[in-house]
Formats: structure tokens, C-alpha cells, sequence
């Protein structure tokens, strides 16, 4: 009991020279708790360090889609993992997606269909260019389930920027709200 009577006239004491209200939490500890402000801890918990929380990188927070949309994308046009990239020099912006149904994504690698990247903020409409000797920088291919497909666009003067939100549209397919990483 006496241990306890120092033991709080030390907290007052601190207190007064902190100037907080330092007492008024001190009432609330437990008498098993060790020093001021550490929480009491059983014999088991004391040698096991606690594990840090996971890490989350920024880029997968940017590429998150709802879910609902996520469901549009996966039922009406068989694909997923849409993400939008600003590469290293900025000159080119590269849009990919994964494809789950290759009947459904066929429209999307149509070499007929011209894709463009809008960027509303910026009031830009990029293209696909075209290289003299490789052709169209996409890919046109039968699409195949499970592969990954992309195109790059054009982003001469670096109008768009890491953070914009775009809309892809190739034909028929529409992808509004994607954040370019």
C-alpha cells in the first residue's frame, strides 16, 4: 500500500511538471500494469514481439474497382485486372486487363476498333500510335484465357498524370474511373 502512495505522488508529481491531465488517467491503470502508460501483460504475451500489420502498397490501392463494376467487367466483357500505367519517361501510358472469357473479350483485340484514353481533368484523347516498323503498339491477337493483354498510348507533352482518373474505350467497351498508377 505504501509502494502505491509513492508510487502516485510520483505520477502527480510528473504531472505537474508535464502540465497535462496525466492524473486523470492514472486511475484508470490497474495495479498489475507495470510502468505509467504500458498495459499489463500475461507471462505468455511478454516474449512473443508483436507482429507488425502487412504492408499496403499504393498501387494496389489505385487499381481497386467496386465490386460491381469489377462484376461488369468480368460478365459482360470476360475480363479483369484492368490497370493503367504511367511508364518510367511518361511518354507512354499503358493500359492492361486480364482476359477470363475469350469469347466475351474479343471485341477488346479487335485490330478494327481504334482504342482511346480520355483524360477529362487534362481534356485529352490519347491514341495508339502507330511505328513504322512494329505496327500498332497493341496486341491483336485471339485472346486466350488467363493471358494478360495491353496497349500503350501516346502521352506526348505528359497531359496525363500518375493519380488522373481515365476512361478506356476500344469499340464497344467502355472503362470509366480507372487511376493511372
Amino acid at each position: 500500500m505504501r509502494y502505491q502512495i509513492v508510487r502516485l505522488s510520483l505520477a502527480f508529481a510528473a504531472a505537474a511538471c508535464v502540465g497535462g491531465n496525466f492524473p486523470s488517467t492514472m486511475f484508470a491503470q490497474s495495479s498489475a500494469s507495470g510502468p505509467v502508460g504500458t498495459p499489463a501483460v500475461s507471462g505468455s504475451q511478454a516474449s512473443t514481439p508483436a507482429k507488425p500489420a502487412p504492408a499496403v502498397r499504393r498501387t494496389d490501392l489505385g487499381s481497386r474497382v467496386s465490386r460491381q463494376a469489377q462484376m461488369y467487367y468480368e460478365g459482360i466483357w470476360g475480363i479483369d485486372s484492368l490497370k493503367v500505367k504511367y511508364t518510367e519517361s511518361g511518354e507512354m501510358i499503358r493500359f492492361s486487363y486480364r482476359v477470363l472469357d475469350p469469347g466475351k473479350a474479343a471485341p477488346l483485340n479487335d485490330k478494327k476498333a481504334e482504342p482511346s484514353l480520355i483524360d477529362p481533368q487534362a481534356g485529352v484523347k490519347l491514341a495508339v500510335p502507330q511505328m513504322e516498323k512494329v505496327g500498332k503498339l497493341r496486341q491483336s491477337s485471339t485472346p486466350n484465357a488467363g493471358m494478360s493483354y495491353w496497349m500503350a498510348f501516346s502521352n506526348s507533352g505528359r497531359r496525363v498524370r500518375p493519380g488522373d482518373r481515365v476512361i478506356v474505350e476500344i469499340g464497344h467497351f467502355r472503362a470509366d474511373g480507372l487511376i493511372v498508377e
